[in-house]
């Protein structure tokens, strides 16, 4: 199965994060799902990182890749019809990185995983 991840699962994934639900990680650690990472979360985490709101412990540049690469997961770019969708989205959920993932899971038709429940709102299966 393919699964969209939340910018916040994937790094409380990558950090073995406590506040990560047993069923996210047993998803994301399920050798017969594909991980989707959204170029909306790199691009989220990499502001936060250039606003000094998140700390990676080492640069952006060499963590990132690095542990994308190192636990086999898969961009998801963004595409037209992914902000089509945003277009037509209800506001539920105001955050814009929020959106675009949910826009996502919606039109690629996968469950995303997130502890946000406000993604519920939404025609999206959330995995938590």
């Amino acid at each position: 199965m393919n699964l969209l991840l939340d910018t916040h699962a994937i790094l409380w994934f990558f950090w073995d994060d406590p506040q990560l639900s047993d069923a996210a990680k047993g998803a994301i650690t399920d050798p017969g799902n594909r991980k989707l990472v959204s170029a909306v979360s790199y691009w989220e985490i990499a502001i936060k990182v250039s606003l000094k709101k998140l700390d990676l412990g080492e640069p952006y540049r060499s963590f990132m890749p690095r542990e994308i690469a190192r636990n086999c997961f898969d961009m998801l770019p963004v595409s037209l019809d992914h902000a089509a969708v945003v277009s037509d989205m209800a506001f539920h959920h105001r955050d814009p990185f929020d959106r675009l993932l949910i826009a996502q899971a919606i039109w690629e038709k996968v469950p995303i995983i997130s502890a946000d429940t406000a993604f519920d709102a939404y025609s999206v299966t959330r995995i938590w």
